[in-house]
This record gives C-alpha cells, sequence and structure tokens, in this order.
C-alpha cells in the first residue's frame, strides 16, 4: 500500500465515522500578515535566508490557514486530522497529522493509549496551540521550526500514564518509517526560524547554490517524509507533570535510516537516507503570571555519499521564552542559539554554523475568534560553509510582522 493510498484509507474511515461519533468538532484559522521581510533571499525561494519572508520588501503576505476535525467515535476510539494551506513556498494543500486513537476508559490510576497513522513526535513543549502554532509568538523557536519542516512519524505511538492528585508521569514510545531524509536540512542549509509546518506529499527546496555546486539543479526538491530503506526508527520521551512545578520532558529520537541508502533519479543517486539521531530535553513552568519555557536540542545527522565518504553534521539548539499572561494580552520574548558542525570520516572540516536569535511578541486577543499579534524576529550569525559556495559567511536579518488570525 503506497503512503497516498494508505492516507486516503485512514482519512476515507474518519470522515465515514464521524457522522456516528458521540462527539465531532472542527476547528480552524487563516492568518493574514503585513510584513517587512529582509533583504535576503529565504530558503523558501531557493536562498540561504533564515526567515520565512525574504526580498526585503513590506507588503501584505497570506500566513496560512488550517483546518482541524476530530471525532470521539466512542469513549475509546478518537480520529484526528490536521489539513493545513500554505503559498510562502509553494502553493500547496496538505495533511500534517492525521491518526486513529485507541485510550480506554480507566478507573485507576493508570491509563494507557495507541495512536496509528502520521503524526508530529512529541517535542515540542511551544506549539500548543490550533494547527501546532505557538500562542505566544509567529514565528516559533528553531528547534520547533526544524520539526514543522522535517520531522514526522508515520506507523505507530503508544503512551502509558501513571495520574496522582498533584502529578503524572508519562511513558512514550513509537515504532515509524518514512522519515528518512530528515536531517537534510540541517546539513546543506542549516537551522532557520520559520512558521511553515509542512505535511504528507510537501517538497522541500534546498537552497539553489548547493544545488548548483553539488546536485541536480533541475530537481531542487525532496519529500523529507518519504522511506528509502525500509527500516524501523524508534523515538522515546519520559514526561513529568506537576500541578505545583511545571513540565519536564526528556525524548530520544533515532531514525535508524542507512546513511548509504538513497532513491535514484535519471540514473543517478537522488535523495539520500539521513541517520538522524537526538536528545530534546524540555521545561515549563509558571511564577505568577510569567510563564517560562526551555529547550534544548543535540544530536547529529550522517549521510556516506561514497565508500569513504562519511560526512556528520552535529547539530545543537537551545531557546528561553518568557509570556506574561495579562488576560486579553500576551507579550513574549524568547531567545535563541543554535550551531552545527561538519565532519569527514570522523575529523573535522571546521565548517560549520553559530547563530543567536531574539524574538519579540505582543498578542492582542480580545474575542476568542480573534488574535493581532505584532511580532519582531532579529538573526545573526556566521556559516563558515558558505565561503565553500563563494558567498558571505555572515548574515543578520530582522523580519518584522503584523498580523490577524480569525480562529474557529
Amino acid at each position: 500500500m503506497t503512503r497516498a493510498v494508505g492516507c486516503a484509507c485512514l482519512l476515507a474511515l474518519a470522515l465515514s465515522r464521524v457522522a456516528a461519533a458521540q462527539d465531532a468538532s472542527l476547528h480552524a484559522y487563516i492568518d493574514e500578515r503585513l510584513v517587512a521581510a529582509p533583504d535576503q533571499t529565504s530558503w523558501t525561494q531557493g536562498g540561504f535566508g533564515k526567515a520565512r519572508f525574504g526580498g526585503g520588501d513590506t507588503e501584505p503576505r497570506f500566513g496560512g490557514a488550517a483546518l482541524i476535525g476530530l471525532a470521539q467515535l466512542t469513549p475509546a476510539w478518537l480520529v484526528y486530522a490536521d489539513v493545513q494551506y500554505q503559498t510562502s513556498d509553494r502553493h500547496t494543500l496538505d495533511v500534517v497529522e492525521t491518526y486513529l486513537r485507541y485510550r480506554p476508559v480507566s478507573t485507576s490510576a493508570w491509563r494507557w493509549s495507541v495512536k496509528a497513522g502520521a503524526f508530529l513526535p512529541p517535542i515540542s513543549l511551544e506549539n500548543d496551540a490550533i494547527g501546532w502554532t505557538s500562542p505566544w509568538t509567529l514565528t516559533p523557536s528553531a528547534i520547533n521550526s526544524w520539526v514543522g519542516e522535517e520531522l514526522r512519524a508515520k506507523g505507530l505511538q503508544g503512551q502509558l500514564e501513571w495520574r496522582g492528585t498533584d502529578n503524572t508521569l508519562e511513558a512514550t514510545g513509537s515504532l515509524f518509517k518514512g522519515n528518512d531524509p530528515a536531517g537534510t536540512l540541517l546539513a546543506v542549509r542549516g537551522w532557520s526560524l520559520s512558521d511553515l509546518t509542512y505535511g504528507l506529499g510537501s517538497s522541500l527546496r534546498e537552497p539553489d547554490a548547493f544545488v548548483n555546486a553539488f546536485g541536480d539543479p533541475d530537481h531542487p526538491r525532496y519529500d523529507p517524509f518519504q522511506e528509502i530503506d525500509g527500516r524501523w526508527g524508534w523515538y522515546a520521551a519520559l514526561t513529568w507533570h506537576s500541578t505545583e512545578v511545571g513540565e519536564l520532558t526528556l525524548m530520544r529520537y533515532d531514525n535508524r535510516a542507512d546513511p548509504a541508502a538513497h532513491t535514484d533519479y535519471e540514473g543517478s543517486p537522488d535523495v539520500f537516507a539521513w541517520r538522524t539521531v537526538f536528545w530534546s530535553a524540555g521545561a515549563r513552568t509558571d511564577t505568577g503570571p510569567v510563564t517560562w519555557i526551555a529547550q534544548a536540542m543535540d544530536g547529529s545527522t550522517e549521510i556516506d555519499t561514497a565508500p569513504g565518504a562519511n560526512r556528520t553534521t552535529r547539530f545543537r539548539s537551545a531557546f528561553l521564552l518568557a509570556g506574561w499572561n495579562r488576560g486579553a494580552w500576551r507579550p513574549a520574548l524568547r531567545f535563541d542559539h543554535f550551531s552545527t558542525g561538519e565532519d569527514l570520516n570522523g575529523s573535522p572540516l571546521g565548517l560549520g554554523e553559530s547563530g543567536n536569535a531574539v524574538t519579540a511578541a505582543i498578542n492582542w486577543r480580545p474575542r476568542s475568534w480573534l488574535r493581532f499579534t505584532a511580532e519582531v524576529l532579529h538573526i545573526e550569525g556566521s556559516r563558515s560553509a558558505l565561503r565553500v559556495l563563494g558567498l558571505p559567511t555572515r548574515y543578520s536579518d530582522t523580519q518584522t510582522q503584523v498580523g490577524v488570525r480569525l480562529i474557529y
């Protein structure tokens, strides 16, 4: 069964059962913005710009739209689907998540569940609003920008919970396929800060200068959610919730990809499987009206393009966000740091990236269905690998957005 047929069957099952569901609901949003874009060309248009928009123009931009449906078919069975539309990269209508979950009713402190389908790994403590967006900023952190771009699990996820009076413990594990190219963007482009969340069937664009030098200029895109080597990947996470302290989470991810495996295009190697592994740790707590969110990620992705040519990109990122809950008003400030480094057969190449970003946003939600956001994002750093392509190694970009979001 192909990926498209499998997704179609799952969506058909969802739609066929909605009418008989005990409880069904739809949620949606549509987003319009006025954007003052950085001068550097965005990576979505083939450049190395770190932000979603680029080119230096100040003009209205479509922020995106989403439709999220869920149906509680029985007390134990739930079906969920998230479909999003965006125009910044290409005009795409994609399924971001779709799954069927079984969670039997529990009368004890223990509860378990399992879900099957396509879903985002449970990494983000930041993007917990409708359509996997952030209630604090328009642009998520570098970590969660990459999650939305390249990480998706297609398979099974199980969860075991222990629920106490003041504390809850969760153990989550997954076996998945279809995420072999994850890590490509971190290696060829580096980190970004963008609120584009890609879905099944999407294709991501590699920078033109990289493709012209090392790839096929007529084939600059790839599907990040494809299966190449037939191996199962996995992730496992532990989470502690406390009514007094907040939330702590620790996760290990390994797509177990064969770094020498690849697809073929006109008889030549095309899309490679990247062996991507990382640790992710996060914390969330409240001090009075202020919410604090911190997260860090440390990992590597490797590729074997030829015998004796193992290239590894080590990547790290961390952020700290402070958000102030003031009724209809929600100011927020976030600091990001990110870096990469490259090795060839275990020896450092002296190529990599180091950068920082500051995001300041203020949200005003006078009605439950209406949200205004003003955001300034400043990114600066250096990427020594650009020297190989004859490009400037330092960058400093500022992106300003004023957005209005209608929420259903």
